[in-house]
């Protein structure tokens, strides 16, 4: 989320978020890897995840090795945290909803492509729920 996202939601009086990309407790709630399904039918077949509550958008990414660096100067303004590997990790932190799913794998998709890689798919991670942990 970019800056003027951020203000929207310190004006609108929300909360900003409590989780962090890299918070070893999350799991998997939501996976999406068939390019043919609707993002809404994957939220809606989990039973593990939480509308309510913030989540972890990751994107699984194939990016060449040379792109990298471009492909984290595109992302980092709007809150993405991108860690390389084999297949590269672009992950923020929001709430999730069908609509913002399909945008930001719409935009995973394009930037992929335009760098000469592929998206591969997404998942959203949560923490255990609280009588879990």
């Amino acid at each position: 989320m970019g800056l003027l996202g951020r203000l929207r939601e310190l004006l609108r009086g929300e909360a900003g978020p409590q989780l962090s990309v890299d918070d070893p407790d999350l799991v998997v709630v939501v996976e999406a890897f068939d390019l043919v399904e609707a993002d809404s039918a994957a939220l809606a077949r989990s039973p593990r995840w939480r509308a309510d509550e913030p989540a972890v958008l990751r994107h699984h990414l194939r990016i060449p090795a040379d792109q990298v660096e471009r492909a984290r100067e595109l992302l980092t303004p709007d809150g993405w945290v991108l860690v390389e590997g084999e297949v590269s990790h672009a992950s923020r932190v929001q709430k999730l909803d069908a609509l913002h799913c399909a945008q930001e794998r719409s935009r995973m998709a394009s930037l992929a492509q335009r760098l000469g890689g592929d998206a591969l798919g997404w998942d959203a991670l949560q923490p255990p729920p609280a009588a879990a942990r």
